[in-house]
């Protein structure tokens, strides 16, 4: 499905959206004809607008009404045809009539490209493609949220993603609509569908020949209200014999001229009715309001090919090749991933790497190429889980086919699953793995382990067991793939906590001063874009891995903070540490969407301790004054490490913090935020009963404290942070 996806996303990226371009464009004038036609509901019959007509413009040939309500003459003057827009309220003529040469332009634009049948073709084919990648998307989308009750929960992943998934839900059924009923009448034009037109009406009867009447007192016109009319051709002057051509939006019929009687009439069949239908679907032609909804889904077309063609490059650049990769019928050793986007694969081929370095044989490969290993000793699966526990796409197939190929006697096996624990159903795809596994008689080499987020480190923790297990040292330094890093310049710095034995800093950095030309001309250099409570990668001299620290400030603020406390033989916090004014370090920005305040008036909830209280001041001086916002800091000593203080307290006064309720673990009777919290218990139970989302930064000591009082107090109320996870609420970034 994200192949198809992706391919008919590609294939089909530059006419798609030039199509939604000149589609939203059309999209206006149902709205502009709407706007410039009169009001008709002074004449309520054909009879009488036509009688009306042919007094002012003794020329009329033919009375055209549009589905927006515009009533069009067409006469004849001095031997030249003319056309004039008609006040259907009175019959009087409002002006001359010309139809918009700039929309007839993007009209055929839009239908052929100027290409004829060709452009027609390619025309049909967009609109083809659109509806795959809607169906394809949609589908895609329900899979990854877990369900369709899910379809518009929170999404996670980067900026790109997120929008991209916001644009289609927004867009998905204008675009569902305008896509297959443009498909339909690509069909119709290539004579596939039949539209009914080539079905022909009954023969043109003749008129009695007797003297015309007056048109206002012909009684077929009279019982003709004017809201059904579509089109009235007159009788040609001084031809008694000849009648008038009545098309409603029933059918079409013939009158006499000089009875009025109804000579025949001839309903609109099926395929007619079908085709006015999808049109006005298509166009939004006398649905002003509709053509509208209509444009706005098409406009969103050219940002899905932006960010869908940023996702699809992503996922190129993580994907993983693999060296010495040995054959399924020889390897000693089998890995299989289940990954949904790469990330996971991107582990198993250090693994790999680590293996063959060892003279192990070994063979990696998705889940779903799950077969009968005669030569495996050894099975490793490396899974992520997919929405409400599913298997990611790389292994939607294993449990089926694992039954079909499985084989005694079966080798020894190791599951690692990687996931994300703000997530309710965190690992649950390797734990069924696991299970199954085990059920067909396999022993495991090690214990069912989980990661959470791509911990390098408890990746390596997990390697050293796996090593033991199989024999062999194992080694794994595995280093997620990160953008391009540049130079930031510290420009200040503000020192805390070395009378408590706990050296904290608060550092703020700028995009360092251009050089050369560039510079001459007036040019800085600028900071990549950053949010409050995005992280920044900092690469430490002599190491290649990255250690992350969350960032106080956005980037709009002209400055990246981070907090960093000194811990005794930190490579990169004894390094940041040593940094003066001036100095400068190497990093890049991660972003981190799924820690961010809910974009609401609810309650804000914010537990930290220590440097975990920069992002939370940063959403602190973000918040709009009058939203509730409840604080609770943990700190040494006052006097020593009490971070933030004097914005805390201009925050209170300004009305964007509600309350500041601190814990000092130093200082006689000390303690820490989440004894606050069991103290605080009824007002935490109140403001999450009205709504509240609690968000916790610090240490992963701490974090587990604080969702051990959290539950205490949550229990009455019969919730847990678990299921305020669940429900987005509760956001967690411990380290």
């Amino acid at each position: 499905m994200r192949r198809l996806h992706s391919l008919a996303g590609l294939a089909a990226a530059v006419v798609v959206t030039f199509m939604a371009i000149t589609g939203a464009i059309l999209s206006l004038q149902p709205a502009l004809e709407t706007a410039s036609a009169r009001a008709w509901a002074g004449l309520g019959s054909v009879a009488q607008l036509a009688g009306a007509v042919a007094t002012n413009l003794p020329g009329a040939e033919r009375l055209t009404r549009s589905a927006s309500g515009m009533v069009v003459a067409y006469y004849a003057e001095n031997g030249t045809q003319r056309a004039a827009q008609i006040d259907p309220a009175t019959g009087g003529v409002i002006g001359a009539y010309e139809p918009s040469g700039f929309f007839s332009f993007i009209t055929e634009l839009h239908r052929s490209l100027f290409l004829g049948d060709r452009g027609h073709a390619i025309a049909g084919l967009a609109s083809v493609a659109i509806a795959v990648l809607a169906v394809s998307g949609i589908l895609m989308l329900v899979k990854r949220m877990g369900g369709w009750r899910r379809l518009l929960g929170q999404v996670k992943g980067t900026r790109s993603q997120r929008l991209h998934t916001f644009l289609a839900r927004l867009a998905l059924v204008a675009l569902v609509v305008t896509s297959l009923s443009g498909a339909f009448m690509s069909a119709v034009n290539f004579g596939f569908i039949p539209d009914g037109t080539s079905l022909s009406f009954a023969m043109t009867p003749q008129s009695s020949g007797a003297a015309p009447a007056a048109i206002d007192s012909l009684p077929a016109l009279a019982a003709t209200p004017l809201g059904d009319l579509r089109e009235l051709v007159f009788p040609a002057i001084g031809d008694a014999t000849d009648v008038f051509t009545l098309s409603t939006a029933h059918g079409q019929g013939y009158v006499d001229q000089a009875t009025g009687a109804l000579l025949s009439f001839t309903p609109n069949n099926f395929w007619q009715q079908l085709y006015e239908a999808i049109y006005v679907l298509h166009t939004g032609v006398g649905v002003w309001w509709l053509a509208l909804i209509l444009g706005l889904g098409a406009l969103a077309v050219p940002a899905l090919a932006i960010t869908g063609t940023l996702i699809w490059a992503q996922r190129r650049r993580h994907s993983v090749r693999l060296e010495q990769n040995a054959s399924w019928w020889s390897a000693r050793t089998v890995i299989l991933v289940g990954s949904e986007n790469n990330s996971t694969m991107g582990f198993a081929a250090t693994l790999h790497n680590a293996l063959v370095a060892q003279g192990e044989r070994v063979h990696t490969g998705p889940m779903n190429s799950v077969r009968a290993y005669p030569a495996a000793e050894r099975l490793i699966v490396l899974t992520s889980t997919y929405g409400d526990g599913a298997a990611p796409a790389s292994a939607r197939h294993f449990l089926a086919h694992l039954d079909k190929v499985w084989a005694s006697p079966a080798p020894s096996v190791a599951v690692l699953g990687f996931g994300d624990r703000s997530f309710p159903n965190y690992c649950a795809f390797a734990e069924v793995v696991q299970a199954a596994l085990v059920a067909r008689g396999a022993e495991p080499l090690v214990d069912l382990t989980t990661i959470d987020r791509q911990s390098s480190q408890d990746f390596a923790r997990w390697g050293e067991r796996l090593g033991e297990a199989i024999g062999v040292p194992l080694t794994l330094s595995h280093t997620p793939a990160r953008p391009a890093s540049q130079d930031l310049v510290l420009v200040e710095r503000e020192d805390f906590g070395c009378e408590v034995q706990a050296p904290t800093a608060i550092l703020r950095f700028a995009a360092p001063n251009g050089q050369g030309l560039l510079a001459r001309l007036g040019f800085k250099a600028s900071l990549p874009r950053f949010a409050v409570g995005d992280l920044v990668g900092i690469i430490p001299p002599g190491s290649d891995v990255p250690r992350y620290y969350s960032i106080a400030t956005a980037s709009g603020e002209g400055v990246l903070e981070i907090c960093v406390r000194k811990q005794a033989g930190g490579v990169c916090s004894e390094y940041l540490h040593a940094l003066n004014p001036g100095d400068r370090i190497e990093g890049f920005v991660r972003h981190n969407p799924d820690f961010r305040p809910a974009r609401n008036r609810k309650p804000l909830i914010l537990v930290g301790a220590g440097a975990g209280i920069a992002p939370l001041a940063g959403f602190v001086r973000q918040n709009r004054p009058g939203r509730p916002a409840y604080l609770f800091l943990g700190a040494r000593d006052p006097a020593s490490d009490f971070l933030y203080r004097r914005q805390l307290e201009g925050a209170l006064s300004e009305n964007r913090l509600t309350s500041l309720d601190t814990a000092f673990s130093r200082v006689v009777g000390g303690q820490y935020v989440q004894h606050r919290l069991a103290a605080q218990a009824d007002e935490v139970r109140e403001l999450v009963a009205a709504g509240a989302q609690i968000m916790v930064c610090g240490g992963l000591d701490m974090a587990r404290g604080v969702r051990a009082a959290l539950d205490a107090a949550l229990a009455p109320l019969s919730l847990s942070t678990a299921m305020l996870k669940a429900q987005g609420r509760y956001l967690e970034d411990a380290y």
